[in-house]
């Protein structure tokens, strides 16, 4: 049952965000031609869709709970991309609508882009971060210290 809720949450939530909204409603206005820039296109989709599956997966299977905030895992997970970066699902999100931006070229791609990323970002740090902190205690306060929020880093 977990697992069905979360591929739900995963068709509503980046599918959503990242795929239809994008998609079908923010390809018009002015354009830019982003010329041989276009093609990195494809590695940002390749590696936000696996950074997406793959955490979803972790949440589901190792954390026991799903990626949405109303049935969230009962365990912290540390393992997979969550090493090198403490948000890999939004992180992915972004990468796909930087994607997006590169191949069609539309501002208002570039433009909706950055406000999914303030708004990821004032839901982390004001309503995420806290409430793990408060479940998990000083083992998320450790994992904060070691792992950056937005930016990975490779050890």
């Amino acid at each position: 049952m977990t697992a069905l809720k979360s591929l739900l949450f995963f068709i509503l939530a980046p599918g959503v965000v990242a795929g239809w909204l994008p998609l079908t409603l923010l390809r018009t206005g002015s354009q830019i031609q982003t010329g041989d820039f276009a093609y990195f296109a494809f590695p940002l989709w390749l590696l936000g869709l696996v950074m997406l599956f793959w955490s979803f997966w972790d949440f589901t299977f190792k954390g026991r709970g799903t990626p949405a905030p109303i049935d969230p895992p009962k365990e912290m997970i540390a393992t997979g991309f969550y090493r090198y970066v403490r948000n890999p699902m939004y992180v992915g999100v972004m990468m796909i609508l930087l994607g997006h931006f590169l191949w069609f070229g539309y501002w208002s791609l570039l433009i909706y882009a950055s406000v999914v990323f303030i708004a990821f970002h004032i839901f982390v740090t004001g309503y995420e971060e806290p409430n793990l902190r408060e479940k998990f205690g000083r083992s998320y306060e450790e994992y904060c210290k070691s792992v950056p929020r937005w930016i990975p880093r490779f050890r």
